[in-house]
């Protein structure tokens, strides 16, 4: 039977019990403001029946207290995770998109396109009233003038911003590699604590808290398996192995390890874009593994920097390898090339062409290789029918060359981002100004046309030359017929870009070069020139931009800024909304509440007094049975 002093033992679980209770009740609220921190509970049990051998058969011995543990949902946790990742994601778009609706802006404050250009075709209609008038052609190259530096500072912002964009993508991921160095620290000291049988709250919390992080930068998976014992299959030693994996899978932590991401800059001859920034980055394992930033799962804040970054519109090359040969360039230099079929519309002209004039990387199958410069061959249609890629062979570059059984294979430079990032602006303003170049510059130079000294017109918009102050002249880009091939780095209008477009110099310094009739409406007062030029404005017949004709530019390209910023509020806000629910429902099951923590706090002392008066109760019973009872 049990002992006459079993009744004090059982006073005495119950003691601990409420004293424990009291602790962690004490402990919620003194935490009830800690971000990240989960309320606790002690889990308790009735202690194991003592067997009495009477007619009453068990007695009840107290109660155990078997662990404190946190109230903690992880299905909450998992839906917070995704949604916090598309908050992230669109957060950044709407703020960059914002950027952008700001370069493009034309109002009372700031003079942009309509006002620029308008201000051109206004002084147009002035040089048709006085064509002679040196003077009034000297203010039309101003106004002229005036319209490539609007472009010119619209590229260069957009640069910046490309640039802005990448070092921001390379804190990001030094975040990622911080957040995940602590993740696995604490999974050490989680592991080394729960081995002895104790559940490590507040370490765990902190590892989630880490993770609520994480998410909002790239889209999250967390695993946590049970450690057997080798030799004992069947018992659990009661640490984990906890996995995280970020963009569509990528492992980044494997319990104590984690796996750091490494920025490099690319090297100059691997550009995707024309229009790119020198140095962007790579993202790569430091062990060597490749890290997908393309991965359409990569989601939060990183994807958005990537689609900003990198996005084409889902418009970058791609096509079908159809030879590989051995041929000589007009320098005479033999190399080996390769025939790239393509039936993307926007690759059927040089003018949207984004590819770099100086080499990048094609890939042939699934395999990379470098080019120094490729050539378009047009049909009799005069579109391109294919392009031909000349395969470097620098050996300060990966100068592997390609087989014939690359042969049937898909042929990419870069990848498919399918959102308006910052390629795909830089590309529509290159566009535009090749497409409102030439068909000014072939009104400006038809046959007969003279300038105000009577000799042959030259053209009016050039190309600036890198480094020096020569200009293109788009000789190559004349008489384009079935077989005419085209180099990537002929003076043609391909290599027109928003950053180099000017004024030729012959004109800006002398603006009596730019003529303004043809012979067939000699003399100084006439201007059939000057009025065509006046029509090609708005006739999308002479100047086609998107279907549009070429006054219409700033239209085409707000419509596509106002709907993806448009897109980034909307979708912000209704991931923000359902974030808050989210996180109204998690907090309230892992949340501290001070009102039930009071009532908590009443209830376990309760518990506590009455525990203390049982033993209050048996002191005295023992007192009367030890010292008061006579031999």
């Amino acid at each position: 039977m049990p002992s006459q002093f079993f009744g004090l033992n059982i006073a005495y679980t119950g003691l601990l019990a409420s004293n424990a209770a009291l602790n962690t009740t004490a402990n919620n609220i003194s935490n009830e403001q800690t971000e990240g921190y989960s309320r606790q509970i002690v889990n308790q049990s009735a202690s194991a029946a003592l067997r009495t051998y009477t007619t009453y058969g068990c007695a009840g011995s107290g109660v155990d207290v078997n662990s404190i543990d946190r109230v903690r949902d992880v299905f909450y946790d998992f839906k917070y995770w995704n949604n916090n990742a598309q908050v992230g994601e669109f957060a950044t778009l709407k703020e960059y998109m914002w950027q952008i609706q700001d370069y493009f802006k034309d109002d009372e404050f700031t003079e942009g396109f309509n006002t620029i250009f308008n201000k051109m075709v206004a002084n147009l209609e002035e040089l048709k009233k006085d064509a002679g008038s040196v003077t009034t052609k000297q203010q039309f190259v101003s106004s002229a003038e005036s319209l490539t530096y609007y472009f010119n500072t619209m590229a260069e912002n957009l640069e910046k911003l490309q640039l802005e964009i990448n070092l921001q993508l390379q804190n990001k991921v030094d975040m990622i590699n911080s957040y995940a160095e602590a993740i696995s620290s604490l999974n050490k000291q989680i592991n080394v604590i729960e081995l002895g049988g104790i559940t490590a709250n507040e370490l765990r919390d902190q590892r989630d808290a880490i993770i609520d992080k994480l998410s909002q930068i790239v889209d999250v998976q967390t695993e946590e398996i049970p450690i057997h014992d080798s030799n004992y299959p069947d018992r659990v030693t009661g640490a984990n192995r906890y996995i995280v994996k970020i963009a569509g899978g990528q492992k980044i932590v494997d319990t104590n390890e984690y796996f750091e991401l490494v920025c490099e800059a690319k090297p100059s001859y691997e550009t995707i874009n024309q229009a790119d920034a020198v140095g962007l980055y790579d993202i790569y394992f430091k062990d060597g593994r490749e890290f997908n930033i393309y991965s359409s799962a990569i989601g939060g804040e990183l994807k958005a920097l990537i689609q900003m970054r990198d996005g084409n519109n889902g418009e970058n090359f791609k096509g079908t390898v159809e030879n590989i040969y051995s041929g000589t360039l007009p320098n005479g230099d033999v190399r080996n090339m390769v025939d790239v079929s393509i039936t993307e519309d926007y690759l059927k002209s040089l003018n949207s062409s984004i590819l770099s004039p100086t080499g990048g990387v094609v890939t042939l199958g699934n395999e990379e290789y470098c080019y120094d410069s490729f050539s378009v061959t047009y049909n009799a249609a005069g579109e391109i029918e294919k392009y031909t890629f000349v395969i470097s062979n620098d050996t300060n570059k990966n100068y592997k060359q390609p087989d014939p059984s690359r042969i049937g294979k898909e042929a990419a430079v870069g990848k498919s981002v399918d959102y308006q990032g910052i390629p795909y602006y830089q590309e529509q303003l290159n566009e535009w100004v090749r497409i409102f170049a030439k068909a000014f510059n072939d009104i400006a130079t038809v046959d007969g046309a003279e300038d105000g000294q009577g000799n042959p017109a030259d053209i009016f918009f050039a190309a600036d030359k890198p480094g020096d102050r020569t200009q293109y002249h788009f000789d190559a880009s004349e008489n384009i017929t079935a077989g005419t091939v085209i180099y990537s780095t002929d003076d043609s209008y391909f290599l027109l870009t928003a950053k180099n477009f000017a004024v030729s110099n012959r004109i800006v310094e002398n603006a009596d070069l730019f003529a303004t009739h043809t012979v067939v409406g000699a003399g100084e007062s006439k201007y059939d020139i000057v009025e065509n030029l006046i029509n090609m404005q708005g006739d999308k017949n002479v100047a086609s931009f998107r279907g549009a004709s070429a006054g219409e530019f700033l239209q085409c390209i707000l419509a596509d800024v106002a709907l993806n910023a448009s897109n980034a509020i909307t979708f912000y806000d209704s991931y923000t909304g359902i974030k808050n629910t989210i996180e109204t429902q998690r907090t309230s099951i892992s949340g501290v509440d001070g009102d039930e923590e009071a009532i908590n706090l009443v209830k376990f002392q309760h518990s506590y007094n009455l525990a203390s008066q049982m033993i209050q109760v048996l002191t005295e019973i023992y007192d009367r049975l030890i010292l008061q009872t006579g031999v």
